[in-house]
C-alpha cells in the first residue's frame, strides 16, 4: 500500500536515519497531528489513558492512511516485560513488550511517553522488530529477548534509538540503579549523581550497553528528550494523564 495522495506526514514526525535496506519502512510519530483534545492533545495512539476511545481510533486510522500501511499495527499490551511475540503467529498474545515480523506487512509497534521505543532490522532486510524499553524493561532483559528471538547473527543486525525522557530530567533511585549495576558493573557509566542524591539514568547508554553485549554495535538515534519538548513530544513524567506516541517498523509488501 503507497501513502495516499493529499497525506501529509505531520511535521517534526521521526523518520529513522539509518542505512536500513530499502524494504525496510520505519517512523516514529509525535503528539502533533491528530485529534485528541485536553491532556491528549494531537496525535494520542492509546486506548488505555482516559482518551475518548472514538477519536483514538480516529487517530489510529489516520496513522494509517498517512503513512500508507500496509496493514492495522500490531498493538501490544506493554507491561514493562520481556515477553517477545511474533507476528506471523496465528495466536498473538498481545500481552508484550516487542514483536517481531519476517512476513512484509506485518506492522510492529510499540507506544511510548517516555519509555525507550528501539527498532530493529537485519542488514538483509528479510526481519525487522519494535521494542518498548523502560527502564523495568531494558534490566528484564527485553533487548536481548528480542534479539534472540530474531533468530539471526546481531552482527547482521541494526538498532535505531527513540524519542525517551533524557539523562537530564530522569531521576531515579537507588533501586533502579543497583538493577543494573549489581548484574553489569559497566552500567554505572549510564549514570551520574542528582542534586537530590539519587541518580540520573541515561536509557539511551543503558540500551546501547546491553545490545553490545549482544553483539549489536550498529545502533542509530537518540538524544531527543520527551520531558523537555512538551510540543513536540508527550511525557508521562512531566504531565501525568497524557497520550503515547508510536514506533513503527515493517517490510515492504
Amino acid at each position: 500500500m503507497t501513502r495516499p495522495s493529499g497525506w501529509a506526514v505531520p511535521h517534526g514526525w521521526l523518520r529513522p536515519a539509518w542505512p536500513a535496506p530499502p524494504v525496510v519502512e520505519a517512523w516514529s510519530t509525535t503528539r502533533v497531528g491528530g485529534l485528541s483534545r485536553g491532556p491528549y492533545e494531537g496525535m494520542n495512539l492509546a486506548d488505555h489513558v482516559g482518551d475518548d476511545p472514538g477519536t483514538v481510533m480516529c487517530n489510529r486510522q489516520l496513522l494509517v492512511s498517512i503513512l500508507g500501511l500496509p496493514a492495522q499495527p500490531m498493538w501490544l499490551r506493554q507491561v514493562h516485560g520481556d515477553s517477545v511475540v511474533r507476528l506471523e503467529s496465528t495466536r498473538v498474545d498481545r500481552v508484550a513488550d516487542a514483536s517481531i515480523a519476517t512476513t512484509p506487512g506485518r506492522v510492529c509497534t510499540v507506544l511510548t511517553a517516555d519509555c525507550l521505543p528501539v527498532l530493529l532490522c537485519d542488514r538483509d532486510g528479510t526481519r525487522v522488530a519494535a521494542v518498548h524499553a523502560g527502564w523495568r524493561g531494558l534490566a528484564a532483559g527485553v533487548l536481548e529477548a528480542t534479539v534472540d528471538a530474531m533468530d539471526c547473527s546481531p552482527g547482521k543486525l541494526m538498532a535505531w534509538l527513540g524519542p525517551a525522557i533524557g539523562p537530564a530530567a530522569f531521576e531515579v533511585g537507588p533501586e533502579v540503579h543497583a538493577a543494573f549495576v549489581d548484574a553489569d558493573p559497566g552500567a554505572a557509566s549510564a549514570f551520574s549523581p542528582s542534586p537530590a542524591g539519587r541518580w540520573l539514568a541515561d536509557l539511551w547508554a543503558l540500551a546501547r550497553l546491553r545490545l553490545a553485549r549482544r553483539g549489536i554495535g550498529a545502533v542509530w538515534g537518540g538524544g531527543r528528550c520527551t520531558w523537555g519538548d512538551p510540543g513536540r513530544f508527550y511525557s508521562y513524567r512531566r504531565d501525568g494523564r497524557t497520550g503515547r506516541m508510536a514506533s513503527l517498523i515493517w517490510l515492504r509488501p
